[in-house]
C-alpha cells in the first residue's frame, strides 16, 4: 500500500525513470458502486489511462488481461489478469507472437523477431497457459505488448513452476488475481553476460522480473473479500540465466515491490487490510 491523495505516482525503473500520472482521488478502496473492470478487480496500480499523451503508463485494457505499456521500454510496466476456472479449456497453445497493432499510431510496435538471437525468451506476463477457453484468448496471451526479455532459465523453470503451481489452486476451489512486470535495466540471458537492450535499443531488458499472487475461495465482491488471513503470495526475482528454479526462495513482500517499483498495489482493497496482507512474505507451500 502506498497511500497518495490527487499526486503524481513517479515509477522507478532502476536506472530508467519512468513518469507516470497516477490520481487517485484518496487513500480509500473504490466503493462498490464504480465497478472495476475484471481484470482491474483490486486496482489500477499506476493508474494507467489509455491516453496517447502518457506513453510511459498507456493502458491496454483487454478481454483477455489488462496491462500499463511503456512504450520507451517496449515491454509492460505490468500486467493484471484474473484467473478462475471459467479461463481454462482446451484451447491449444497458439504460439502466434505477434506485434500489437492496437497501440497508438506512430508508436513502435515490437515484432515477434525482436527478441531473435538475444539470448532471451519471449518471456509472458500473462502465461498462455492461463488462457485455453478459446483459441482467440491464447492467441491474445502472445502479443508482444505481453512480452518481456526474460532470461530462458527464469521464464521456461522458475517462473513456469510458479504458474504451474498457481494453476493448481483452481483445483481446490480457489480464484486468483496476478499481477506480474519488471523493472530495472539490464539481465543476463543464455549468451552470457548483462544485456542492457535489445531490437536496436527499442526494447529494454529488465533487471528484476516480479509477481503478485492473491488467493481468493470461489465467490462474488472479490476486492471486499480480502482479508488480512487472505494468502498472497509476492515474488521478486533476478533477470539471469543462473537463478534458482525454487521461486519459493524469492518471496517477498507486496510493500517491497512497491518500493522497487513506484506502485500502488491492491489499491481496490481496504487500506488496513492493505497494510496487514502486504507487509507479510508468504510461508506457505511452494508446489
Amino acid at each position: 500500500m502506498r497511500p497518495f491523495t490527487r499526486s503524481c505516482l513517479v515509477l522507478l525503473a532502476a536506472s530508467a525513470s519512468v513518469c507516470t500520472t497516477a490520481c487517485s482521488s484518496s487513500e480509500e478502496p473504490t466503493p462498490a458502486s464504480q465497478a472495476l473492470p475484471e481484470h482491474l478487480t483490486l486496482g489500477n496500480p499506476s493508474g494507467a489511462t489509455a491516453d496517447p499523451d502518457q506513453p510511459t503508463n498507456y493502458l491496454l485494457s483487454k478481454p483477455q488481461y489488462a496491462l500499463s505499456y511503456h512504450r520507451d521500454r517496449g515491454i509492460p510496466n505490468w500486467v493484471s489478469w484474473h484467473l478462475d476456472a471459467s479461463w481454462r479449456g482446451s484451447a491449444g497453445r497458439q504460439d502466434d507472437f505477434k506485434a500489437d497493432a492496437t497501440l497508438p499510431a506512430g508508436w513502435y510496435q515490437v515484432q515477434a523477431s525482436s527478441y531473435t538471437g538475444s539470448g532471451f525468451d519471449r518471456g509472458h506476463n500473462c502465461p498462455s497457459a492461463d488462457r485455453t477457453r478459446t483459441e482467440a484468448d491464447n492467441s491474445a496471451t502472445f502479443l508482444m505488448t505481453n512480452m518481456m526479455p526474460q532470461a530462458p532459465r527464469n521464464n521456461q523453470q522458475t517462473w513456469a513452476n510458479l504458474e504451474d503451481y498457481s494453476r493448481s489452486l483452481l483445483d481446490s476451489g480457489q480464484e486468483l488475481y496476478i499481477i506480474c512486470g519488471s523493472y530495472g535495466k539490464g539481465g543476463t540471458g543464455s549468451n552470457g553476460g548483462v544485456t542492457q537492450t535489445l531490437d536496436n535499443g527499442r526494447v529494454t531488458v529488465p533487471a528484476r522480473c516480479w509477481k503478485v499472487v492473491v488467493i481468493l475461495p470461489v465467490g462474488d465482491n472479490d476486492a471486499s473479500r480480502v482479508t488480512t488471513s487472505t494468502r498472497v503470495i509476492a515474488v521478486d526475482t533476478p533477470n539471469d540465466n543462473g537463478i534458482n528454479t525454487n521461486w519459493g526462495q524469492y518471496r517477498v513482500s507486496v510493500d517491497a515491490i512497491e518500493a522497487s517499483t513506484g506502485l500502488d498495489l491492491l489499491s481496490a482493497v481496504s487500506t488496513t487490510v492493505q497494510a496487514a496482507v502486504e507487509s507479510k512474505v508468504d510461508t506457505g507451500p511452494t508446489n
